[in-house]
């Protein structure tokens, strides 16, 4: 028997083998196993929904439990959109996956890695699986937009998660990013060095620690104009005013500011500080790496003297340099107004990080992970 790490549209089964023959009773063999093979004192259970048009054919799950045995669903909704599955294991965690039965009883394994249910809550997960296309995301191609407050056009490129043009039943956290031309290409970018913001998401999402996501990547005009003080008061007005509504209108996103964020690095981490504090009812959180805090804008001030915002907000720079007492001074400031660390913000310093495109996308999956990971979500009553 051997276990589908990454199931691909065929009926041939891949992966890595099933430990054999290890010991279940030492700490030991649970260690070489990774724990996969701790058994538990009393069964744990949780429900899972798969949601797919799976018009004409039907959902089944398979597990690590047995890999070559069909689990049915215990219901299927009217339209056949929804199916609802129990698994239940002598263990706090199962890895399964989705499979759809065609008319002729052919079996399609779900794109992409094995999906993680830990069974130590009872809340419902959903899962959107897909069975088509790679295990990518894409790209859409650039796109401008033309700004009435600003007087110019504003360029965007878009990264759309695996399986968001097969399976139309899922909607997605929204992420809005600045300096758009070093998140995805290196020959778009500063100096080459490109964030690998779609390797960061796709790496952490293989690993069941995050949900997908879609990210804006803003392409700045004048960073030292828009990303400060006054003109980041009209830069945030246009991403609110014109660039969100665009987006909400033409991508299946949600539109709570639990599921839209803002990142940036430095200036960009100032601008997207400023957004969600002067936004909190449109962005839920925000990643502000490296940031000039105080160099030219009056954040500082404002968090000292204003009520606090219900956004969340992670901060962190480099050491020596890399605006590290700046920071500092801002995360101190949040926690004297009151803020809570972590609850509210988080604070962190990486030695010997650089002011660089590189380092900022090398700690990129801490900032992705306040926002998306599983926790996260699960806080915000939409469990994965």
């Amino acid at each position: 028997m051997s276990q589908p790490t990454e199931r691909r549209n065929t009926n041939r089964r891949s992966g890595d083998p099933v430990a054999r023959g290890e010991p279940r009773s030492t700490a030991a063999a649970a260690e070489r196993a990774g724990a996969r093979h701790i058994e538990a004192s009393h069964p744990f259970a949780r429900e899972i929904r798969v949601h797919y048009p799976a018009a004409g054919r039907r959902i089944v799950l398979r597990t690590e439990l047995d890999w070559d045995r069909d689990v049915e669903p215990s219901s299927v909704s009217s339209d056949v959109h929804v199916s609802t599955f129990r698994l239940e294991a002598r263990k706090t965690f199962l890895y399964f996956k989705a499979c759809l039965r065609g008319p002729s009883d052919d079996l399609r394994w779900a794109v992409g890695a094995n999906t993680l249910a830990s069974l130590t809550t009872t809340a419902v997960c959903d899962v959107y699986p897909y069975f088509e296309g790679a295990e990518g995301g894409s790209f859409s191609e650039l796109v401008e937009l033309d700004s009435a407050i600003l007087g110019r056009t504003h360029k965007l490129r878009i990264y759309l998660p695996p399986g968001y043009a097969e399976n139309t039943l899922r909607r997605y956290t929204v992420l809005y990013m600045q300096d758009g031309k070093n998140l995805f290409f290196p020959a778009e970018a500063f100096d080459g060095h490109d964030w690998q913001v779609r390797e960061v998401l796709e790496l952490l999402d293989r690993m069941n620690a995050i949900d997908r996501a879609l990210v804006v990547g803003i392409h700045s005009s004048d960073r030292e104009a828009e990303y400060t003080k006054p003109g980041y008061e009209a830069y945030a007005r246009s991403v609110v005013e014109e660039i969100r509504p665009v987006v909400a209108q033409r991508l299946r996103v949600f539109g709570t500011p639990g599921e839209t964020g803002v990142l940036g690095s430095s200036l960009g981490g100032v601008v997207s500080f400023y957004m969600a504090f002067e936004y909190p009812e449109v962005f839920g959180y925000a990643g502000c790496m490296s940031s000039p805090f105080s160099l030219r804008d009056d954040l500082v001030e404002r968090v000292l003297a204003e009520p606090i915002a219900a956004a969340k907000f992670y901060l962190d720079s480099g050491w020596p340099g890399d605006n590290y007492e700046l920071t500092q001074a801002m995360a101190t400031a949040l926690s004297q107004r009151g803020y809570r660390m972590p609850e509210d913000f988080l604070h962190l310093v990486f030695p010997h990080a650089q002011h660089h495109e590189r380092a900022w996308g090398s700690r990129l999956y801490l900032p992705l992970q306040l926002g998306l990971g599983k926790a996260a979500v699960g806080q915000r009553e939409r469990f994965v």
